[in-house]
């Protein structure tokens, strides 16, 4: 079995986003990767980011409404060492009636977004490119445009796999519109 080989992130939401984003750079010493009104990704090592604070404030405008469940942890990430591992445990998984809920990539991660049986999140992902080239990435304009990233269909990506396409072929990002955020992910 294909397990992941490190712990990638952690996402939180939160109505405290400049209070969250400098708490994070005081206690990790963490620095931010990018940042917009909504998302922001920080650092303290050599990973494109450890975290990913997410604004509720402009996510899910009007506090009064939000669900106590919306703040908080939305989904810890996991990465797997190449796209093969990824893609063997998604169809391991999906033998046993597992599927992934969101199939997106990223730009600097092919993911696939999970619910376990209590409704946590978890992403299981693999890097596109080198840790430079995805701090590259996020400073660009079309990162700027499209934060979120393009949907994928997980099946025709494993038949490629399947058929002997090479791995760095696989993980090239799509064309597409930006991926609409699954209703029950957070973000909506």
């Amino acid at each position: 079995m294909a397990k992941p080989h490190k712990l990638a992130h952690v996402v939180y939401m939160t109505r405290r986003f400049d209070e969250m984003i400098e708490w994070y750079q005081t206690v990790f010493e963490a620095k931010v990767v990018y940042r917009n009104p909504a998302l922001a990704f920080l650092t303290y090592d050599d990973e494109h980011h450890r975290f990913a604070l997410a604004n509720l404030d402009i996510l899910k405008p009007g506090g009064d409404g939000a669900a106590p469940t919306d703040i908080g942890v939305n989904h810890v990430a996991y990465t797997y060492e190449h796209v093969g591992d990824l893609l063997d445990n998604y169809e391991r998984l999906k033998a046993v009636g597992i599927e992934p809920y969101w199939p997106v990539h990223h730009g600097m991660t092919l993911s696939m977004y999970y619910r376990d049986p209590d409704g946590n999140r978890m992403e299981f992902q693999v890097d596109t490119c080198s840790v430079a080239e995805a701090n590259a990435m996020m400073m660009t304009e079309a990162f700027a445009a499209n934060p979120i990233g393009v949907d994928y269909d997980a099946d025709e990506l494993l038949a490629k796999y399947r058929s002997g396409v090479p791995l760095e072929l696989l993980t090239i990002q799509p064309d597409g519109p930006m991926a609409a955020i699954p209703a029950g992910h957070g973000m909506t």
